[in-house]
């Protein structure tokens, strides 16, 4: 499904036929038929305890409610949950469940499941017979987000909490029941047909990337010239190379190795202003160059000895959990959490960007020799002394330049499919937006829907979204 043939899904919606004022701002004009109530007359909060036995939970911020061994399973996240659950709170189907720290970025949502949560988080349970689906989809707008930012309190944007009273505050839209459904309804189909379509676009991109690694594994590691004298490097993942290549342990090729370290969160004037990019597990991802740094920290977190500064270039490695073994490449300085070791690299024999790609070709082995404990790690002997067979610099750059070549084809069309998905996730977010304020009607649109047409809203979407710790909700207060 292209995002054009997406837009179908709101072909022939209008407006409601009367508005009225919500008095709101977030929310702004409302169908006439519907009410504007505060959550207290909504929502009653239960604090049901002593349930021990029970499954733990999570509230994610982009999966919602979860069981908490499908978030520990994904992620290099440490069950944070007390030995005594007495005093965790039990959450039943069609309970809205958040965490308040963290629920003004979206970590809230209704719960299918049976369990029991961290005792810092709020239950909340519907008053009468309203439709909790239909307030998953509403918490979770920006609309709404902005407006559970605007109650919540704090020092910094790290220690704001939505606390009970003010959530009781809050007022929010009520559709008649029978709305309600018709509402769920509709986006239970729609939703789940822009889930499947950003599902095929994703495996689109897996199958390029495959296809973009193949043309650069064979470049690193054999060379351009399929004439040129082989020999065996002796290495797994590496295989012949040709015989002039020099083979030397990755530390032989670093003017330094370190470990990365966490200054305290509480700690602001680490944070506040900080200019030098701060990276996690979730800034690597398919790319060799690193994404988006988790935060930035000032000069003086490294003047104090709480972070460790890293000048690249640098070679990056998570040597501690469920992605192991992955690396990028840090071009110019950083600093980075306990998780990653940097290798910063001389340059007086080796290019960067030909070592990065080469490594790259070694993740899933150097995965392999991870401990098999609860949380992987990586013996940090095997990783500095991870072979790099390299020819002459001037060789490594005619290399990379074929590489730049080959792949810029491949490279374009991942852009583009990458594009649509992004647009198609806009239109989701819009979509959702419009039809749980009113602002389109889908009474009769649900009316003509098929009965077949049912799944867990967020399932498949999510499913396909690469989620890191570091966007995922605290566990315990």
């Amino acid at each position: 499904m292209t995002h054009a043939a997406s837009t179908s899904l709101g072909a022939g919606l209008k407006p409601y036929p009367e508005y009225k004022d919500s008095g709101l701002p977030w929310l702004g004009w409302v169908p006439g038929n519907w009410d504007v109530l505060p959550h207290r007359a909504l929502f009653e909060e239960v604090k049901v305890r002593e349930h021990p036995n029970e499954q733990m939970l999570s509230v994610t911020i982009t999966r919602g409610v979860i069981k908490q061994r499908d978030l520990l399973a994904g992620s290099s996240k440490k069950d944070s949950s007390k030995l005594d659950k007495s005093a965790y709170k039990l959450v039943c189907p069609g309970d809205i469940a958040y965490n308040k720290m963290r629920a003004w970025q979206g970590a809230i949502g209704v719960s299918d499941l049976r369990g029991i949560i961290s005792p810092a988080y709020v239950v909340q349970r519907m008053r009468g017979a309203q439709n909790p689906r239909y307030f998953h989809h509403l918490f979770r707008t920006p609309g709404f987000a902005k407006e559970a930012e605007s109650w919540s309190y704090g020092i910094t944007s790290d220690m704001w909490s939505l606390r009970p009273e003010h959530f009781k505050a809050i007022y929010s839209p009520l559709p008649p029941a029978e709305e309600q459904a018709a509402i769920v309804r509709f986006l239970d189909h729609a939703l789940l047909r822009l889930d499947k379509a950003i599902r095929a676009k994703r495996k689109t991109i897996a199958l390029l990337n495959e296809q973009k690694q193949a043309i650069i594994h064979r470049a690193v590691t054999r060379g351009l010239n399929p004439d040129v004298q082989f020999k065996d490097s002796g290495i797994p993942w590496l295989g012949q190379i040709p015989a002039h290549w020099e083979t030397l342990p990755l530390k032989f090729l670093c003017r330094r190795i370190q470990n990365g370290a966490t200054p305290s969160t509480s700690e602001q004037h680490y944070y506040e202003n900080g200019t030098v990019p701060w990276f996690g597990p979730s800034s690597i991802g398919i790319a060799s160059e690193l994404g988006a740094p988790v935060r930035y920290l000032t000069r003086l977190a490294f003047t104090e000895g709480k972070a460790r500064l890293i000048n690249g270039p640098a070679i990056l490695v998570i040597v501690i959990g469920a992605t192991a073994g992955k690396m990028g490449l840090l071009v110019g300085e950083g600093a980075t959490n306990q998780q990653i070791t940097a290798f910063e690299l001389k340059e007086d024999n080796i290019t960067p960007q030909f070592v990065i790609q080469q490594l790259r070709c070694s993740e899933r082995w150097l995965k392999s020799t991870a401990s098999t404990a609860t949380i992987p790690i990586l013996d940090s002997g095997i990783v500095n002394r991870l072979p790099v067979a390299f020819p002459p610099i001037s060789e490594q750059e005619v290399i990379l330049s074929a590489i730049a070549i080959q792949t810029k084809p491949i490279a374009s069309t991942i852009d583009r499919v990458e594009r649509e998905i992004d647009l198609l996730r806009e239109y989701r977010t819009r979509l959702i937006a419009d039809v749980v304020t009113g602002k389109l009607d889908v009474r009769e649109a649900a009316a003509r829907l098929p009965d077949a047409e049912a799944a867990p809203v967020d399932e498949l979407e999510n499913a396909e979204l690469d989620e890191s710790v570091d966007d995922l909700a605290e566990e315990d207060a």
